[in-house]
């Protein structure tokens, strides 16, 4: 199912009674905590704030919008009730299909309802939220499409970066290394201009998922979206900049980013999402604004990292890109993929990464692992690939530790790989390191299957066959349905 926009989301999520309304909830850590508070409890709905003091009531901020595997299910036109690992298996079985869907251009839009430029720009006018009691300052850009233009080769990229507030008409844009969005920009700096851009904070959740997707360097994210929504997004030309933004958006600016060594600001710091203020405040590029949009009544949608192992997208949908790719490196047998603290964007990050399979011969599960860290999402800040045997459900954190504790001989089951693909944002790694440039970490496989050469002579589970599950949940269904 397509969704027109962030509001239609909302009113669908509403109808799973899964909106949360909160009114009177300050700017200043008050929302970023309430978020906090909730991902806690089992229970974690949509929190939609308004009558935000300081700010117009109707000038609303729309949190956690798919932190739920539920609403992550909704927002892909997936069935919302499966189990999780079922979900990410259907999304998986989606990918290999992906049919791109190129953006229809329209003339005008809801975004353009309002126009600020040159001096009247002022995002302060948005209640753009403290989110943590550490951070730098206020953070607009936490559930945003960034989107420029590669200068060579000319194709559109649209990604999730942080984005700071310095003042009513300069942000701050941090990227980490190895985007393309970071790449691109450093082409025109490389040219000596200044990198146009323009970024829309509060989208519908297919198109800023799909910015969070690990696409192909070329590819389109419009068009992806549009493959996941099954129907065109709508575009608008910034006339700015030329750059495409979705035309149902809330809020959107256009700027440029000038190169460093013309105009930069401290950023930072701000709680990302291994859990930490791993890259501190630092001397990070600034976007200049020139023009901001935005809707009556806007929402600005915020989905600011939370301590994992909180989602921001509901499940680990990264987890399903590197399912993909084991299969595709002729991995046989795979049963499930998953990943814990972190694996948050659709395309990266997997610090504990889970991959279950059905052993087949010796060596299957370290082919498994190597092939897990080769693809992008895997090779992205990884820190541990855990091996299981396929009755282990990778998703039940306590069922993984099991296996560890139970299979896994420290001495000879676990094998150290060093100088990985890492993030300035990694909290273990070494000031030092960081000043010099050199973000590379070290990753441990952990083979947790039953060693393959004895697998048959291993002591035997204790839990009930499958056979007499089934036939006492036939005879006590009565008392199980209580």
């Amino acid at each position: 199912m397509a969704f027109y926009d962030l509001r239609e989301f909302i009113d669908a999520a509403r109808k799973l009674d899964d909106v949360l309304e909160v009114r009177g909830a300050h700017w200043d850590l008050e929302i970023g905590g309430l978020m906090e508070v909730f991902a806690g409890r089992a229970s974690f709905p949509l929190l939609l704030f308004d009558d935000i003091p300081d700010y117009p009531r109707g000038w609303r901020i729309a949190a956690n919008f798919v932190n739920d595997a539920r609403r992550a299910a909704l927002a892909l036109g997936l069935p919302p009730d499966l189990p999780k690992v079922e979900l990410l298996r259907r999304w998986k079985e989606r990918l290999p299909h992906v049919r791109p869907i190129p953006p229809r251009q329209i003339s005008n839009g809801p975004l353009f309802e309002n126009v600020q430029t040159g001096e009247d720009v002022n995002v302060l006018a948005f209640p753009v939220p403290r989110w943590h009691e550490l951070d730098g300052g206020r953070y607009i850009g936490t559930a945003c499409c960034v989107v420029t233009r590669d200068p060579d080769e000319g194709w559109v990229n649209v990604g999730i970066y942080r984005v700071q507030v310095h003042d009513e008409r300069t942000l701050g844009l941090y990227i980490s290394p190895g985007h393309h969005g970071r790449i691109m920009r450093e082409k025109y700096w490389a040219k000596g201009k200044s990198c146009p851009v323009a970024i829309s904070f509060g989208q519908e959740p297919a198109m800023w998922m799909a910015a969070g997707h690990s696409i192909a360097y070329g590819a389109s994210e419009y068009e992806f979206a549009g493959w996941v929504r099954d129907e065109p997004v709508e575009i608008v030309t910034g006339p700015v900049t030329g750059l495409p933004l979705p035309a149902t958006a809330e809020i959107a600016i256009e700027g440029d980013v000038p190169p460093p060594s013309e105009e930069a600001r401290v950023e930072g710091p701000f709680g990302e999402w291994p859990g930490y203020y791993g890259h501190g405040a630092r001397v990070e590029p600034i976007v200049r604004l020139q023009a901001c949009y935005h809707r009556n009544e806007p929402i600005l949608a915020g989905a600011p990292p939370l301590k994992p192992p909180i989602l921001n997208f509901g499940i680990p949908f990264g987890a399903a890109a590197i399912w993909q790719y084991l299969e595709k490196a002729d991995v046989p047998d795979i049963r499930g993929v998953w990943c814990f603290a972190g694996g948050n964007a659709p395309g990266g990050g997997a610090p504990f990464l889970v991959v279950s399979l059905t052993q087949r011969y010796n060596g299957h599960a370290q082919q498994a692992a190597l092939a897990a860290l080769g693809c992008r999402g895997g090779a992205y800040h990884g820190r541990f690939v855990v091996v299981v045997d396929d009755d282990i459900d990778p998703a039940d954190l306590n069922e993984v530790i099991w296996a560890i504790s139970t299979r896994c001989d420290p001495k000879t089951a676990m094998t150290i790989i060093d100088d990985c693909w890492s993030t300035p944002l990694d909290p273990v790694m070494h000031p030092d390191k960081k000043e010099a440039g050199d973000f590379t970490n070290s990753r441990a496989i952990i083979n947790a299957c039953r060693p393959y050469a004895w697998k048959d002579r291993f002591p035997p589970v204790n839990v009930i066959s499958p056979e007499l599950r089934d036939k006492l949940t036939t005879k006590w269904k009565r008392l199980l349905e209580r």
